[in-house]
């Protein structure tokens, strides 16, 4: 089976170059977080086991702690019902509270399910299920609010505390905050966070003292890099630049120090004046596999001796410490941790480029509804950023199966970045998906994608558009050139193989080529097929049957495979099977070709067998 489209496998800090601008240099765009903490983090603070680290969704469960007793069950009849004054009852308003959940809309469920735990305070769980909900809001208030119900379970408490420790830090209140941090100790998998929120939090207190304590921390522990980065700029803000100067050096020497970091030295070096230094230190962020975004952009207010950012602020500080405490985590796979630091990081300071990582999180998370919320609230201010968003929102919308709207958003993610091959390749790609082959085209000649040494992806979908416009010998071209480049790749050989079976110009050759793919991938239902409709020009009817069976039962939703094992049945005989197998396909949404083509074999059934197509050389 031909494939109408190449799924490019995006992974990592993908961010490629855009095309040059008046900088003379290339600009990365977003399309996955630009950071990432090193490989291996291991939070000092508590030694604590990944497997301990547990999103607040779980709680663990402490063998030698007396278990509480349990809830008393919701009854199954109250008498009378709990209503509240706007005659709402607490089922009704529990209901609601988890379809809001099941939708995405984790404000309103955290509303609905507080109400509803309101009536019937007798019900725990309600009310741990309203908090879970509003963890994921940043909404400061509602949480706080909610905490009450969940201070007999540790680990939502802290998450409790921790937000209201963001809370008074957001309401200028640095004495309170710190207060609320240092009141007892944080368990897992909060204390790493609370240790990276200290310096800050101590400063907004006004204890500059405690704020400016040299760093300690042991060689490779993860937590030297933010707070060394803290320190530094608190030594700005103090004016103490000479101080601020080493630490930032300090921090430069560190392994991932330059990667994560070297942004933020060149705009200290703007700050001072030092506009070389700033230049040499953007130019080595922007180099190498993981360039970032925001080194473009001091290159251009260098160009433009334009005014250099402010130095951020303390509580931009603590959000910055709440950032890196999400990467950490996302390195355990534990996203939904992750979006609730990134929430409070949004609460503290609203920056695009956390909103994308927020996207990201709940990506990660496989809750597409809120990632894509977050993708849509990075504003246009940032092209760069923006263009990530969109890009990403594009492939949420795809894995939703809603290919119009990503198809759009992949649009929006090529204008505002147009010379970004990554998303130029998704877009060609998603416009092959939506059968617009000649758009697709367009984009892949531009020429930054229609290179001399030009992947074999590229070429991969180029021939796709041509062989869908009917361009065949461009098509087999552009086809067998990828394929020279990546001789085994299963999606290359089935896709040529298939061309050269189907149109009967090398039916032995594509055949074998099938063969190895379907060697490669024997669950690939698609490639089964492909395999099977082989067999069926070949005249192996009997062997195309028992394959094509296969193939329907590993994709029984696909029209064109349905179809395919149909003609094989009719070919040994079975007529009864075969038009059944044909009436199957007219309810599978075939497009209007394939429509009129079995409906013509259900009227006629199929004639004679065409001679075998010559093999080829």
């Amino acid at each position: 089976m031909r494939l109408s489209a190449l799924r490019l496998l995006l992974t990592g800090c993908a961010a490629l170059a855009l095309a040059p601008v008046a900088v003379a240099q290339d600009a990365p765009v977003i399309v996955d977080p630009p950071l990432s903490p090193p490989a291996v983090v291991i939070p000092p603070a508590e030694a604590v086991d990944p497997s301990e680290a547990l999103p607040p969704a779980v709680v663990p469960i402490d063998e030698e702690v007396e278990e509480a007793p349990p809830a008393p069950p919701i009854p199954a009849e109250w008498a009378p019902v709990p209503l509240d004054p706007a005659g709402r009852s607490a089922y009704g308003l529990y209901l609601s509270g988890r379809v809001a959940g099941i939708r995405g809309a984790r404000a309103d469920a955290a509303e609905f399910l507080a109400r509803s735990h309101a009536l019937t305070p007798e019900q725990p769980v309600i009310g741990e299920e309203a908090f879970r909900a509003a963890l994921f809001t940043g909404d400061l208030e509602t949480v706080v609010r909610l905490t009450p119900m969940v201070e007999s379970t540790p680990l939502f408490a802290d998450a409790g505390r921790l937000f209201a420790v963001i809370r008074l830090l957001d309401q200028g209140d640095g004495a309170g905050a710190r207060a609320a941090l240092q009141d007892r100790p944080f368990g897992a998998p909060y204390g790493s966070v609370a240790r990276y929120l200290l310096p800050a939090v101590n400063a907004a207190a006004g204890d500059w003292d405690a704020a400016l304590q040299p760093v300690q921390a042991a060689p490779g522990d993860p937590a030297g890099l933010v707070l060394r980065l803290q320190r530094a700029r608190l030594l700005e803000l103090r004016r103490r630049h000479e101080e601020a100067d080493a630490e930032y050096q300090a921090l430069m020497a560190l392994p991932e120090g330059v990667r994560l970091f070297g942004v933020a030295y060149g705009e200290f070096l703007e700050r001072r004046g030092r506009r070389a230094e700033a230049e040499a230190r953007y130019r080595a962020s922007l180099a190498g596999p993981g360039p970032e975004p925001a080194a473009l952009r001091g290159l251009e207010r260098l160009q433009r001796r334009a005014r250099p950012p402010a130095a951020p602020s303390v509580t931009a500080n603590a959000a910055d410490a709440l950032v890196f405490a999400a990467m950490e985590v996302t390195e355990y796979d534990l996203h939904e941790l992750a979006a609730i630091y990134l929430r409070l990081a949004l609460a503290l300071d609203p920056e695009d480029s956390t909103a994308l990582r927020l996207g990201h999180a709940f990506a990660g998370a496989e809750q597409e509804a809120p990632a894509q919320a977050a993708f849509l609230s990075v504003s246009e201010a940032d092209p760069i950023v923006h263009a990530g968003a969109q890009y990403n929102l594009g492939l949420s919308l795809r894995r939703q199966d809603r290919p119009a709207e990503a198809l759009a958003a992949l649009r929006r993610a090529d204008a505002a970045a147009p010379g970004q091959v990554l998303i130029a390749l998704e877009l060609a790609g998603q416009l092959l998906a939506n059968g617009e082959p000649a758009e697709a085209l367009t984009i892949l000649d531009r020429p930054m994608l229609n290179t001399a040494d030009q992947p074999a992806a590229t070429r991969f979908l180029r021939g796709n558009a041509l062989h869908l416009l009917g361009r065949i010998e461009e098509a087999e071209a552009e086809l067998w050139a990828a394929l020279q480049a990546q001789p085994d790749d299963p999606a290359l050989l089935n896709y040529l193989g298939y061309l050269w079976v189907d149109t009967g110009r090398r039916v032995d050759q594509g055949a074998e080529m099938i063969a190895r793919a379907h060697a490669a991938e024997p669950d690939n239902g698609n490639i089964q097929d492909s395999l099977g409709w082989a067999q069926y020009r070949q005249g192996l009817y009997e062997a195309a049957v028992e394959t094509l069976e296969g193939a329907v039962e590993k994709e029984p939703a696909n029209a064109e495979i349905n179809d395919h094992l149909g003609d094989a049945y009719w070919r040994v005989g079975r007529r009864r099977e075969a038009e059944w197998q044909w009436s199957r396909v007219l309810t599978l949404d075939p497009d209007a070709d394939r429509r009129a083509a079995v409906e013509r074999k259900l009227a006629e059934g199929l004639g004679d067998p065409a001679p075998a197509a010559a093999a080829g050389a």
